[in-house]
């Protein structure tokens, strides 16, 4: 056993200081050398930004794999170390988290007759994992290859600027879980979102510009960059919202009504309470016990950038949340999106699938993923407008569905 813990200390060490001079190309081969020492070999997979395949880092390494029909896809989805059907190389999928972050999922092939349910095995191969996830980050600013690897399809101009201003799609501590799942991820030009976790309190934001192309991606830009300044500069959400009118409005042709709508939001950790300011955006729903509660439909001020039509002083709103309360925000090309028969999806039915996804044990980012497949289902697979979700959850007991258990 102690000759067995000093090779496991050595895959850690060896696969952190041979990082420091590798670029993203490799790190497989990396991998290939440092598993190699405790007789195991792996195979990186990384999801593709709409979350529907696994992609390998290394083309030899086969074809991607369903998200929703593989074992991968199992270990991926709810986020549980899966050992291989009988019948094949005894092997262990694992999810690839860096943090709550599903980056993708690891194939470790295990030496004969290794038990793969071994709690000491698979606790190293949890913690290989997590290594290889922040490897996989911190390579993808210098380099490429990752970005490729998970773009199934080319990504538009305004897709492009947006996916590097947002934050990761999940965060979580002990007191709260923000997920947030965006469609269509190739051509998305119009929504965003931003969130920010510090010491008592979450901030959350979501997005929704006029209109649906790099225009409109400049103007969600600009209102994500004006409101995140403000933040971090410590200013409340009304002077945030301020800034991001001030901002829109001051750099829109003359002959342009650009503007975006906007929910703004901060909760208190400590005691539940949400402070938020509604700018024309359609009203998040407070999810409790598995049905809608309330509606956060009090309109505080005009859409950001059309601050000249401001006909009272903008008030910051306020509601108490009990423990396990989740709040559902969206845009409205979730809600309004319609069927091939005019049938709109509507608030009900996304507050319906969203509770059975998570009564059913799924993890927060798995139901949105569910849910935007459903809306994108109820549209025969093409939106006619950007889709948006964002879970903000106050809990101390939902984090542990976010990692899986050795």
């Amino acid at each position: 056993m102690v000759a067995e813990d000093r090779s496991w200390h050595t895959v850690f060490a060896e696969i952190v200081n041979r990082s420091h001079l590798a670029t993203a190309g490799d790190l497989p081969a990396i991998l290939d050398d440092v598993t190699a020492l405790v007789g195991l070999s792996a195979r990186l997979y990384l999801v593709d930004l709409g979350q529907r395949e696994l992609h390998p880092v290394r083309p030899a390494d086969g074809p991607a794999l369903s998200v929703d029909a593989t074992l991968a896809g199992r270990a991926f989805g709810r986020l549980e170390i899966v050992v291989a059907a009988d019948g094949e190389p005894s092997h262990l999928w694992l999810p690839v988290l860096d943090g709550t972050e599903r980056l993708g999922a690891l194939r470790l092939t295990l030496p004969d007759g290794t038990d793969p349910r071994d709690k000491v095995l698979r606790g190293n191969c949890w913690t290989l994992a997590g290594q290889i996830a922040h490897l996989v980050l911190s390579k993808q600013l210098y380099s490429d290859l990752f970005h490729r690897v998970r773009r199934g399809k080319p990504l538009s101009v305004a897709a492009e600027l947006l996916w590097q201003l947002l934050p990761p799609k999940v965060f979580a501590t002990d007191r709260v879980v923000i997920a947030a799942a965006m469609e269509p991820y190739d051509e998305v030009g119009g929504d965003g979102f931003d969130y920010a976790v510090d010491g008592d309190r979450a901030s959350v934001a979501i997005f929704d510009s006029v209109g649906h192309d790099l225009h409109a991606g400049l103007i969600t830009s600009m209102a994500l960059a004006a409101t995140r300044n403000a933040r971090r500069g410590g200013a409340d959400l009304i002077e945030a919202a301020e800034l991001a009118d001030h901002t829109i409005a001051g750099h829109r042709p003359a002959d342009s009504m650009s503007y975006a709508t906007a929910f703004l939001a901060h909760l208190d950790l400590g005691t539940g309470e949400l402070h938020y300011l509604n700018a024309g955006h359609p009203p998040p729903a407070v999810l409790r016990d598995g049905r809608v509660v309330r509606l956060l439909d009090t309109v505080s001020r005009t859409p950001l950038g059309l601050g000249d039509f401001q006909r009272r002083e903008p008030v910051v709103e306020r509601e108490q949340l009990q423990p396990g309360d989740r709040v559902l925000f969206y845009t409205d090309g979730v809600t309004e999106a319609r069927s091939p028969a005019g049938e709109q999806f509507g608030l009900e039915r996304l507050a319906d699938l969203t509770e059975r996804h998570e009564a059913a044990g799924l993890p927060a980012p798995e139901t949105l993923r569910r849910v935007v497949r459903a809306v994108l289902d109820h549209q025969d697979g093409r939106l006619q407008d950007d889709a948006t979700l964002l879970i903000l959850e106050w809990t101390t007991t939902n984090q542990d569905t976010l990692l899986p258990t050795l």
